[in-house]
């Protein structure tokens, strides 16, 4: 498994473009099944939140809505023009509003589980420099 290190915004690009291609995967082979482009959306929602960089973890939770969004342009109902597709996707986003709450909620762990992990090796960094004798500017990072 690679462990790429997303910046912010390549974390929300990442996030939409894999978002926006599987919808068009899914009306493809399933006729843009919604309940499909949900259960794919949490595996994206949770890479997203590992692959981005440290300091860019409060990012994840609030990329992947907008790419829930944007990936429901090719699977929402666009009957009659811009006003149709319009109404197509504020209903699919009110249907589907359990899926978008469980993937936040998953980036949102994943990217909490991630701070912690990171602030507790840097405490423990610290305590060991100091254990050393090494003065405050000089301990490890």
């Amino acid at each position: 498994m690679p462990g790429p290190r997303l910046t912010g915004l390549g974390g929300g690009l990442f996030c939409g473009a894999s978002m926006f291609v599987l919808a068009c995967l899914d009306r493809l082979l399933f006729g843009g099944s919604l309940t499909v482009y949900g259960v794919l959306f949490l595996p994206v929602c949770a890479l997203t939140a590992l692959w981005v960089r440290p300091g860019d973890l409060v990012i994840a939770p609030v990329v992947v809505p907008i790419a829930f969004t944007f990936g429901l342009l090719p699977v929402a109902d666009d009957s009659g023009g811009m006003g149709g597709r319009f109404m197509g996707l504020v209903t699919a986003l009110a249907l589907q509003a359990g899926w978008l709450y469980a993937g936040t909620l998953l980036a949102a762990l994943v990217a909490a589980v991630r701070k912690v992990r990171l602030l507790s090796r840097r405490a423990a960094q610290r305590r060991a420099a100091r254990a050393r004798g090494l003065p405050a500017d000089r301990q490890a990072r």
